[in-house]
């Protein structure tokens, strides 16, 4: 008898409400689709600014082990592996830049506020 209240309890969603969800959700499915294609260049290369000038710009298929001297004699480790770029050692207090881990997408990047770092991974012009 319990279950019988309850059940006559429920409501079905008003009309509405319906529509509000189907459009959120076909607004977001179109915002997704457009990341998608507007990142589709292949990744190629890597920009470094430090204080917003560019300082180099290094091949992504290119394996390079350096250190970036970022603002006031910080310094930053660079990795760039199989495709992948990563800073591995940041004299930052924080490490945020750390621990953003590997990147390898146009578009994506690596960030040191401290040291005022910049990596960027950028695709074809």
């Amino acid at each position: 008898m319990a279950k019988l209240n309850y059940l006559k309890k429920l409501k079905i969603i008003p009309k509405r409400e319906r529509i509000l969800i189907a459009a959120i959700l076909v607004i977001s499915g179109l915002l997704s689709v457009s990341f998608y294609v507007r990142n589709r260049k292949p990744a190629e290369q890597v920009v470094v600014t430090v204080d917003g000038k560019t300082v180099t710009t290094l091949d992504l298929h290119k394996d390079v082990d350096m250190t970036i001297d970022g603002y006031g004699g910080s310094t930053n480790h660079l990795i760039i592996k199989d495709g992948y770029c990563s800073v591995t050692d940041a004299s930052c207090p924080d490490k945020v830049c750390v621990r953003t881990g590997k990147i390898h997408r146009s578009g994506e990047l690596i960030v040191c506020l401290p040291n005022r770092v910049v990596v960027t991974v950028e695709g074809e012009e």
